[in-house]
């Protein structure tokens, strides 16, 4: 049982994602121009290397190894400071702005691969 309610819940989950991983290292990453692709599955889209080997857009990797580690220590350092943070009345400033953006956001699901109650009944 969750120790917050759905509503509560999902908002929390929102406000994380939008303080914690989505104004963060992402947009470094995701800035930059996207390839056009007619197929939908950007399978015709191809990528050429230095060396000169051509490989399908889609069986590329889109994030390297020294990209994932700088968002997933910032995901950390932020979630910590939300933690460590949150229940001082001058964070609440961030997390309101964080959460006006939010709103139009789609309602959360559960997550299927972190949910032990789907695991534990197969």
């Amino acid at each position: 049982m969750s120790i917050f309610d759905q509503k509560h819940s999902a908002e929390l989950a929102k406000t994380l994602v939008a303080m914690c991983v989505r104004n963060a290292e992402i947009e470094n990453i995701h800035s930059g121009k996207s390839p056009i692709t007619k197929t939908g599955d950007y399978s015709d889209v191809k990528v050429i290397d230095a060396e000169g080997n051509e490989y399908s857009w889609d069986k590329m990797s889109h994030i390297s190894d020294d990209e994932m580690k700088v968002l997933m220590t910032g995901a950390v350092n932020r979630l910590y400071t939300f933690f460590m943070q949150g229940d001082d009345p001058r964070f609440d400033k961030n997390m309101d702005y964080h959460k006006r953006f939010t709103r139009e956001w789609d309602e959360p699901e559960i997550d299927k691969n972190l949910d032990y109650k789907s695991s534990a009944e197969s």
